[in-house]
């Protein structure tokens, strides 16, 4: 998704690296210690983390438009407020994350220039469409609280500008979804139309919010290796499982449906078992083909291009300042 090579998982790749300074590594990972940026580490190591924090910092990013969609058709004033609160968060998060991802090396104009020339991803779940105001509740409801199982264990991933970071993030984030909770709980205590717009909302976005917790782990690529280096503390299936056993009861108080036919809960393990989830549109959005991939890239580079007179005078008024201190001094 970078460099050639930047994505390799290949264990041999690590391996080639000193086997002191690996073991070291790994003594320092396995004791819990927090890995800073000027620390050593495998190359390998600072690959994963630059893929996973971009990624999520594009999320953010990109995260805002399916929302920012609907500020200016939201039902109150109140509810408008709280909206462009949420939007400014997450946009917030994307730059505590591209923070996070420069402390490893590689520089925002790069990560920028990845999200907008189509070579980097972020998650499938916004190249789904908002069709009406229920929408954002699903979003806050599910796809928040997706968010939410995957990053309070980031909080504890080995890397600390990262795990810091997700500190701040997490917190935002559980308000999201208790946000977005609350406006299912309107729709479903409002008229038979709201009810079934509440629906209608859960319908379309149930498979995709499950889908944002990655393939399962007999077909990730990345999982191994970030287990063992504890930027990640679950795996996909787990945090997916836990996602839903908290979730169904939720959709049941509301008086929901989840849209799986083949759910059912199993006695036996406490858990809420699943049907097939259709791992060829999570492969065709995320490489590209999902409904709204064109639009969302469309409309990034657009503000790019649109803000560009700002970044410029930014720089410019820096430089100046900058001339004027060294004067001074």
């Amino acid at each position: 998704m970078y460099a050639q090579g930047l994505n390799s998982t290949d264990p041999a790749a690590v391996e080639a690296e000193d086997p002191d300074r690996l073991a070291a590594f790994q003594a320092r990972i396995d004791a819990e210690e927090k890995i800073e940026p000027n620390d050593w580490m495998p190359a390998q190591y600072r690959r994963t983390l630059v893929r996973q924090i971009s990624q999520h910092a594009h999320s953010e990013v990109i995260g805002m438009q399916p929302e920012g969609n609907w500020v200016t058709r939201a039902p109150t004033l109140a509810r408008k407020a709280q909206l462009l609160a949420k939007i400014q968060d997450e946009a917030g998060h994307g730059l505590y994350l591209y923070s996070a991802a420069e402390t490893l090396g590689v520089t925002r104009e790069a990560l920028y220039d990845q999200l907008l020339s189509g070579r980097a991803k972020y998650s499938s779940i916004f190249n789904y469409p908002t069709l009406n105001y229920a929408d954002m509740g699903a979003i806050g409801w599910l796809v928040d609280g997706a968010a939410i199982m995957n990053q309070i264990p980031l909080c504890r991933c080995s890397y600390g500008p990262y795990a810091r970071a997700m500190i701040l993030v997490c917190k935002e984030e559980s308000f999201h979804q208790r946000q977005g909770y609350a406006i299912m709980v309107a729709m479903c205590r409002g008229s038979a139309e709201q009810r079934a717009m509440a629906q209608d909302a859960l319908n379309r976005f149930w498979q995709p919010s499950i889908m944002m917790f990655g393939p399962h782990d007999s077909n990730s690529t990345h999982s191994e290796l970030s287990m063992k280096w504890k930027i990640k503390r679950f795996t996909n299936d787990g945090l997916r499982r836990k996602f839903i056993d908290a979730t169904v009861p939720q959709a049941h108080s509301l008086g929901l449906t989840i849209p799986d036919p083949d759910l059912r809960f199993n006695e036996a393990t406490g858990h809420w078992e699943h049907g097939a989830i259709d791992w060829d549109e999570f492969a065709r959005v995320l490489g590209g083909d999902g409904p709204c991939n064109r639009q969302r890239l469309k409309h990034r580079r657009a503000a790019e291009a649109e803000g560009a007179w700002v970044r410029e005078a930014a720089a410019a008024y820096a430089a100046k300042r900058r001339g004027a201190n060294e004067r001074a001094a």
